[in-house]
């Protein structure tokens, strides 16, 4: 992650504030992020020959880059991952919504 993990929980997610949909949509956009960097780390596991200039320091940065592909990939939305948790949670907070007579506590 290129994120502090203090900084994860350190803003109301917006829904429960009353505010916008940022914080919908770049949840859905880490959640499309993490999937993409397991499928990245699963393709690299997946190598065909062996890496003679590998080291734990090459695969660390290598890790580190695979993240941020990722989170740019995530954030172009060209897998539509995003856009379909985004669709489901926002489905999910409308019927909140309506139970609760208008306004998501």
């Amino acid at each position: 992650m290129t994120s502090p993990i203090s900084s994860i929980g350190a803003t109301p997610a917006p829904a429960a504030a009353g505010g916008g949909d940022g914080g919908l949509r770049k949840a859905a956009e880490a959640f499309e992020a993490v999937i993409l960097r397991q499928l990245m780390a699963s393709m690299r596991q997946a190598k065909l020959g062996d890496d003679i200039f590998g080291s734990s320091a090459t695969d660390n940065f290598r890790e580190m880059a695979d993240a941020r592909t990722a989170e740019s990939i995530a954030a172009t939305r060209q897998f539509g991952i995003a856009d379909m948790v985004e669709q489901q949670f926002r489905g999910q907070l409308g019927g909140l919504a309506a139970r609760s007579g208008g306004g998501v506590q």
